[in-house]
């Protein structure tokens, strides 16, 4: 997903890929594989695997995966809505989809006071703009300009205006447009800016800077970390907007008969969500953001963290139910024909609602606007947004945008210098951090079978695992493996899903694996393939015990089926293939963690069905994540080795700059257990940990 960022011309906006491509990998910890893998070999090893590039016969295995999930919920919704027939199944479905946006994104915080204050005025000629402070929570400063048009008989229609990811946040250029295009026609506008952005960067150095980067770059840092305690960031981003409406409507200047609601990109995100959480919008005009979940899957769109709340796809929600929530309501869905979130999927979203608007005897509340251009809050969009919003006000019977004058970015600050860091405003991540520590008091000692029944229902584990069929792939020569001759199998843990299994062996072996009791099963960090010929742990352990069989596996995601897709080499970019599946699977209500230990317990499964009862479990890095689960859950593991094994769940929570990434991160997983609570029981398994690891690194 691109970037709405600080150009007058739309067309020129540079894409968040193009900004994460110049940006170090080391933000989120992902690092360069030579970085990971290579670090401990003897130079002869190192020098001659450089030759070979690693095993990668599934590329697209992940992808078409997760495009046949989404496409599943997407023809279940769809049956739903077709069914309904008339003006009360209309009325219900509209209820129904309030209360799973609710259930989706949780219980609301209580209301603390805004502590609202005016630090500042601006005059102008027809409007002035007030520089206001307030809080959303208890300490977390909010930075905004409220436009209040001069000359006009009071109360006016109000409106909450939402930015995209804008590094100047309510100073860029295309907001500052619709917040003074607004209150030249007579609305009061009050434009705030986003966490992360503007006056509110939430890791500030000592220049007033973001030390991880402005906008995204933020979002994921505070995002990721947050799923942790079972916290969204999408919903911190529409509290804020929320409370901003608390706020406009204590002004008197303010007609709460005329509330109206506008964003673009990641505020078109927000604005979205915005219908679903809250009933008093009047009037709505999202841009460049509506389209459809299955669009964006297929078409490998990553999108910020904001944009992927937990469980709306495992709820069979889509981006018009957000919108339906507010039905009949007066809403304008705004697209753009050469936008990366598809015109299609805003064509299509339209339609849906189309239907239910005319079932509800509203037919004309619903519009759709496909501008020419990009993406951006293009003059011609943001016109439509008038027109649409003087059609329910009768405030202005304007039809083009007024003259404007923009301001220069410090005009507008609310704070002395720029940020709210000044005035010791909280950050999420001190929120994060808390929370982490009281969730941590609160927890109980489990029982080796409570932990189970936790680490099942946390990772959404089926109930039983099956013997799961494989393939038997043919050969490869020459990888430079420690055994002459390796057999690759793809275990199929699921429909569409294989996990990717060598057997190492001193002869030929082309059929099934040998039976035998006692077997090693080393499962890979990034790829077995690699591994096997740079790794010192995997030579140990095939020392260990010499009659023992020895297997290595990649689990989805991984090695042989690591996705080429979201673009060229795009694996380890922090906003890239690896994190938009993670992401994905934060909608499907299926941990990402949680499918890499399915498969790693179908794979113990099929070596148990070859008698293999005594399984040495080892693994590095992130393939630590899983294994440690799977060795938990397994009753055929009875030994375990972690190398650079993360120490603890709440090491990341509780601190500002943790490396693992998205894909290795288990929501909601410190509310239960923790990894200390996993390496107790482990230790009945003979758990061995090497050089483990905290937050920093991987």
């Amino acid at each position: 997903m691109k970037s709405d960022t600080r150009h007058s011309n739309d067309s020129a906006s540079l894409s968040r890929r193009d900004l994460f491509r110049t940006a170090s990998l080391g933000v989120l910890g992902l690092v360069a594989p030579s970085e990971v893998l290579g670090a401990e070999l003897p130079s002869p090893v190192a020098a001659n695997a450089q030759t070979l590039t690693p095993l990668n016969r599934f590329p697209r295995m992940v992808q078409e995966y997760f495009v046949a999930r989404v496409r599943d919920i997407e023809r279940d919704a769809l049956q739903k809505k077709a069914a309904l027939k008339t003006r009360a199944q209309a009325e219900r479905y509209v209820r129904d989809v309030r209360t799973r946006i609710r259930n989706c994104f949780g219980p609301m915080p209580e209301k603390t006071p805004l502590n609202a204050r005016v630090t500042g005025i601006v005059e102008r000629d027809t409007y002035k703009i007030e520089k206001v402070i307030f809080e959303s929570r208890p300490g977390l400063m909010v930075t905004g300009n409220l436009y209040v048009p001069k000359g006009r008989a009071f109360p006016l229609p109000g409106v909450v205006a939402s930015c995209g990811h804008y590094d100047n946040g309510k100073a860029g250029e295309a907001y500052q447009s619709f917040a003074q295009g607004l209150a030249r026609l007579g609305y009061v506008v009050l434009i705030f800016d986003p966490l992360g952005q503007g006056e509110r960067f939430q890791y500030v150095g000592n220049d007033l800077k973001s030390r991880v980067g402005a906008g995204v770059k933020e979002h994921l840092v505070a995002g990721n970390q947050q799923l942790l305690i079972g916290e969204n960031f999408a919903f911190w981003r529409a509290w804020d907007g929320i409370r901003a409406l608390d706020y406009l409507l204590t002004r008197p200047e303010v007609d709460p008969r005329h509330i109206g609601l506008t964003g673009n990109s990641g505020g078109g995100t927000v604005t979205t969500w915005l219908c679903g959480l809250e009933q008093r919008w009047t009037m709505v005009a999202p841009s460049c953001f509506v389209t459809t979940m299955r669009r964006n899957v297929e078409n490998e769109l990553p999108q910020d963290i904001e944009q992927y709340p937990p469980n709306v796809l495992a709820a069979g929600l889509d981006h018009d139910d957000f919108l339906a929530a507010l039905a009949p309501k007066p809403i304008v869905i705004l697209s753009q024909e050469k936008d990366y979130f598809d015109a299609r999927g805003a064509e299509e979203a339209y339609a849906r609602l189309k239907r239910l608007y005319k079932l509800l005897g509203a037919e004309d509340n619903i519009s759709l606007f496909v501008g020419p251009k990009p993406h951006g809050y293009t003059q011609e969009s943001r016109e439509a947004m008038y027109r649409w919003f003087n059609r329910a006000t009768k405030v202005s019977d304007a039809t083009t945008e007024p003259a404007l004058t923009l301001e220069k970015d410090e005009t507008l600050l609310c704070t002395p210098r720029g940020q709210v860091a000044e005035l010791n405003s909280r950050t999420v991540f001190s929120f994060t951090a808390e929370k982490s520590k009281a969730l941590a008091r609160q927890r109980t000692a489990l029982s080796e079978s409570g932990l189970a029944q936790k680490v099942a229902a946390v990772l959404k584990l089926p109930t039983t695992v099956a013997t799961p069929d494989a393939r038997i792939l043919r050969r490869f020569t020459g990888r430079q493996y420690p055994k002459r001759e390796f057999t690759a199998y793809a275990i199929e843990t699921e429909p569409g899903i294989q996990a990717l299994v060598y057997c190492l062996s001193d002869e030929t072996h082309y059929s099934r694996p040998p039976r035998g009791e006692r077997a090693v099963l080393y499962v890979a960090h990034r790829s077995s393939d690699q591994e096997l010929r740079e790794e010192p742990l995997i030579r140990e352990l095939l020392g260990l015990d010499s009659q023992a069989a020895f297997f290595t596996c990649d689990v989805r995601g991984i090695g042989e089926s690591q996705p080429d897709t979201c673009g060229e080499d795009q694996f380890l970019v922090p906003y890239g293939s690896d994190y938009f599946y993670a992401g994905h699977s934060l909608m499907l209500d299926s941990p990402y963690v949680g499918q890499k230990t399915l498969d790693l317990l179908s794979v113990l499964a099929w070596l148990k069905s070859y008698g293999y009862t005594q399984v040495h479990l080892a693994a590095k890095g992130w393939g630590t994540i899983p294994a440690t689960f799977a060795a938990v859950l397994s009753d055929v593991v009875t030994r375990v080795t972690l190398k650079l094994a993360l120490t603890s769940f709440a090491d990341v929570a509780e601190s500002a700059d943790y490396q693992w990434p998205l894909s290795t991160l288990v929501p909601g997983i410190l509310t239960a257990f923790d990894l200390p609570d996993c390496y107790r029981v482990l230790a009945k398994k003979q758990l061995r940990q090497i050089d483990p690891v905290g937050p920093q690194a991987v």
